[in-house]
C-alpha cells in the first residue's frame, strides 16, 4: 500500500510531506512559521521562505515526515 504523500513546489525544490509519518512536534511551524502553517490549507506556504531557509528547517524534522528534493539535480 503506497503511502499517502503531498507535494509543494517553487522553481528549486519540491517539499514532499508524508503526513502519516508526521509526529507533531511542531517543529517546523515553530522554526519558519510563516511558511508552515498547519491551521491553513494548504499549511505550506512555500514562497514565503527562501529555498535554502525552507530545506534548512525541513532537514530539522524529527520523524521525517518532511522531505525535500531538488527539481534540478543536475545544476
Amino acid at each position: 500500500m503506497a503511502k499517502e504523500t503531498h507535494t509543494y513546489s517553487n522553481d528549486d525544490i519540491t517539499i514532499i510531506w508524508q503526513p502519516k509519518l508526521c509526529t507533531h512536534s511542531a517543529k517546523c511551524a515553530l522554526g519558519l512559521p510563516q511558511v508552515f502553517q498547519p491551521r491553513d490549507r494548504p499549511w505550506i506556504k512555500i514562497d514565503q521562505a527562501t529555498t535554502e531557509q525552507i530545506k534548512a528547517q525541513i532537514d530539522e524534522c524529527p520523524s521525517g515526515a518532511l522531505s525535500w528534493v531538488p527539481n534540478h539535480p543536475d545544476q
